[in-house]
């Protein structure tokens, strides 16, 4: 009874989809991106505004800076994007250190290291990013030779009609996600983000770190016009890191709506699991001992 009942479901089959090259780029870059993060934020409190233009002095106006200002003999945190001021004591601008209030732009807790320490974040920053951009030149090496990205990632010509994306869109907000024979595949919704951080999002983010470099500005000037000045490519830098991190928060969010054990195995052996459709003599055979 046991077995007839089950039948209709399928049988669970294990099968390959992330290759040993795929799982250890994917590792690789949760370190580097946790601690490029982290160290990120400490440097960004150096100086917590963002400019946009060549320069960023001789009071321009920022496009988003965390201040600390007096209220009436206390600190309070304010957090500017243009001309919208918002009150985040506690969290942005000022923040509790030992038990006090303290000028922070971000909180100690999300900086590397958790004390105000300029030199040692570039020191973290730079070794990483470096770390991070060596991994990533890998796995598009891999990619290309092993046909990956056009096999895996590059979305077919139905995938791209707008009906096919509107009912996956759709199936996303319901947390339907695919199952048996289409689980083998990623969707193009996964196809066409994957694609976008590969080949738009990172690379930004590379780019724009390198032109606030000024011994890179003297091996690559042209950088500087691209981004618009190396204040411009700082806020630039800024957005791409935010993007990447909206990113992975919605990935992890999906990783655990639709099964973390399963999902988890599949970045760790390479192996997923799936429920294959069951012949049709035995549907046929369910069917008929079904009540």
């Amino acid at each position: 009874m046991f077995g007839s009942s089950s039948t209709p479901s399928g049988q669970r089959t294990l099968i390959r989809r992330h290759s040993l090259t795929v799982r250890l780029s994917h590792w690789l870059n949760v370190l580097a991106m946790t601690v490029l993060l982290f160290s990120g934020l400490q440097i960004f409190n150096a100086h917590p505004s963002l400019y946009w233009g060549q320069y960023g002095a001789d009071d321009d106006p920022a496009v988003l800076s965390l201040q600390a200002v007096d209220d009436d003999g206390a600190l309070k945190g304010v957090t500017r994007i243009g001309s919208l001021s918002l009150d985040t004591t506690g969290v942005l601008g000022v923040s509790t250190v030992d038990g006090e209030p303290t000028v922070r732009g971000f909180p100690a807790w999300i900086t590397l290291p958790s004390y105000q320490d300029l030199a040692t974040g570039r020191r973290w920053h730079f070794f990483f990013a470096w770390a991070f951009v060596l991994n990533g030149l890998v796995y598009l090496a891999y990619g290309l030779v092993s046909r990956h990205f056009r096999r895996d990632l590059l979305p077919t010509r139905a995938e791209l009609a707008p009906s096919h994306l509107g009912h996956e869109i759709a199936d996303h907000a319901r947390l339907r996600f695919p199952k048996g024979e289409k689980a083998r595949h990623y969707n193009a919704l996964q196809k066409l983000t994957y694609l976008a951080v590969i080949f738009l999002m990172l690379p930004g983010m590379i780019l724009t770190g390198l032109t606030m470099s000024p011994g890179f500005n003297a091996f690559a000037p042209w950088l500087l016009d691209l981004f618009g000045g190396r204040q411009s490519a700082r806020t630039l830098h800024f957005l791409f890191a935010t993007s990447l991190v909206a990113f992975v928060l919605v990935h992890i969010a999906m990783v655990l709506a639709s099964g973390v054990v399963n999902n988890m195995r599949s970045m760790i052996t390479g192996r997923y699991a799936i429920r294959t459709d069951p012949s049709p003599a035995s549907a046929s055979t369910a069917s008929e001992i079904a009540p």
